[in-house]
């Protein structure tokens, strides 16, 4: 781990902070007075603040009283859709989607989609989140705002079966021109809805388009237990063995939830040929009163990788992954009776490289280690409510907040510093959003997009 004796400055040095790593085990540990020095968008060292001190470089951070840490990614949400926050309250899963999400989101435009990206990648930026795996309509305007932002992102244009084979192609023709768009920072899946909207045909059929082009496929499945016991009931078959049976479990998958896989699921999932993961977002499984919640202990025993998420705003009230981290490790601990699941260090595991694995970045991102690419976080520890530190892994996800990011970083570049946004405007964005709002929350037309049936 030591810098680079080339003569040209690096682009960026962090100094004086404590960095979480990762050792050949993948166990979460803390470098103390270290510094880390990037050069060309990707971490060529971490070494001790003394040995980077006369490094030459372009720009350099003092974070002394900070942690620096990968940067966390929402490994599922729908970004627009925080035009939506706090619309469809204290209502049950089918009437939040028939009587408002659903009749909303027919009135969305590109414009819509656009601001509602804008005001979620700067949510995100400030606490501390740099990637994040997208599943919305009129992506091109998503893929627009990631590429402006500076963010990382999965992104897929959703469809249903109901749209015809057009909404299927869509998603696909959507993902072969943003693939590897912003200078990379843009990787692209197929985005059926889920296995109540989109039907055999159409699964199989993403499913051998997904392995032809060489495409993930990320889309929401078993979402509930009232979902897994409807398609029992009506098809004999869960959810997941749906997607057994349309092959799609033979490609590399994100599944959004699953808080209704069910034991006899588990032999399905472990087989999969592809690279298979779960996005977890407790918040919305509370709101929503769901009776379960994602099993990470049995997924994590079979090798499945549980990545943490948001969901979207509508649903969550917000896009806050460090929030998540807490509460994941909260409800696992409840759900299986145990103390001890999930630990601190657990959960900052499932906030690192398993989120970087579940959207396919395992090889570059989710570590802050040479070769890694540079997206960082620091995170300032000053505060009262961090203070004093007994253990550094239990402050973080128990005691911090998002809104203790100090700095975030993706490819080196700096996206905001000392908690000043530098990439999105966020009143000009609230300005415009707020003129278009009564138009896109009408819904005297009698129309939505699909009907909630499950």
């Amino acid at each position: 781990m030591t810098p680079s004796a080339a003569d040209d400055p690096a682009e960026l040095i962090i100094s004086a902070c404590t960095v979480l790593v990762h050792d050949d085990q993948e166990r979460i540990g803390f470098v103390q007075d270290a510094s880390i020095v990037v050069r060309g968008g990707i971490v060529e060292a971490v070494t001790t603040t003394a040995e980077a001190a006369d490094l030459p470089a372009a720009e350099r951070i003092d974070a002394a009283g900070q942690v620096a840490l990968p940067g966390l990614i929402n490994c599922h949400t729908h970004a627009p859709m925080v035009a939506l926050r706090g619309l469809a309250e204290d209502l049950p899963t089918e009437e939040w989607f028939n009587d408002v999400v659903w009749p909303v989101e027919s009135n969305l435009t590109a414009t819509d989609v656009e601001l509602g990206a804008q005001l979620a990648c700067a949510e995100m930026i400030r606490a501390g989140v740099t990637c994040f795996a997208d599943h919305y309509f009129a992506m091109d305007a998503v893929a627009r705002v990631v590429a402006e932002s500076g963010m990382r992102a999965l992104l897929g244009e959703a469809f249903f079966s109901s749209q015809g084979p057009e909404g299927r192609e869509r998603s696909l023709e959507f993902a072969l021109r943003h693939r590897g768009a912003a200078d990379g920072r843009i990787t692209t899946a197929l985005a059926p809805h889920a296995p109540y909207t989109v039907d055999d045909a159409d699964l199989a059929t993403t499913a051998e388009l997904a392995r032809t082009h060489g495409l993930p496929v990320h889309l929401h499945a078993a979402e509930n237990r009232d979902q897994t016991e409807t398609s029992l009931a009506r098809h004999g078959v869960t959810p997941i063995e749906v997607l057994e049976r349309t092959t799609l479990l033979h490609t590399d998958l994100l599944l959004a939830h699953g808080t209704g896989i069910v034991d006899s699921d588990l032999p399905l999932l472990e087989r999969a040929d592809g690279r298979t993961a779960v996005a977890t977002a407790p918040r919305g499984y509370l709101k929503f009163a769901w009776p379960d919640t994602t099993p990470v202990r049995a997924l994590r025993d079979i090798g499945i990788d549980v990545g943490l998420a948001t969901d979207g705003a509508a649903s969550n009230n917000s896009l806050d992954v460090w929030e998540s981290m807490a509460l994941t490790s909260l409800v696992q601990k409840s759900s299986e009776g145990d103390p001890r699941r999930l630990t601190s260090r657990q959960a900052l595991h499932h906030a690192t490289l398993q989120s970087a694995r579940a959207v396919g970045l395992g090889d570059s991102a989710g570590s802050i280690a040479p070769g890694r690419r540079a997206d960082i976080v620091l995170v300032d520890l000053t505060g009262p409510h961090t203070q004093p530190v007994h253990d550094l892994a239990a402050t973080l996800v128990h005691s911090a907040r998002s809104a203790d990011v100090r700095t975030t970083i993706v490819d080196g570049r700096i996206l905001m510093r000392d908690r000043e946004l530098l990439t999105i405007d966020v009143p000009a964005v609230v300005r415009e959003l707020g003129e278009r709002l009564p138009a896109l929350v009408d819904r005297s037309h009698g129309r939505r997009v699909q009907r909630y049936d499950t």
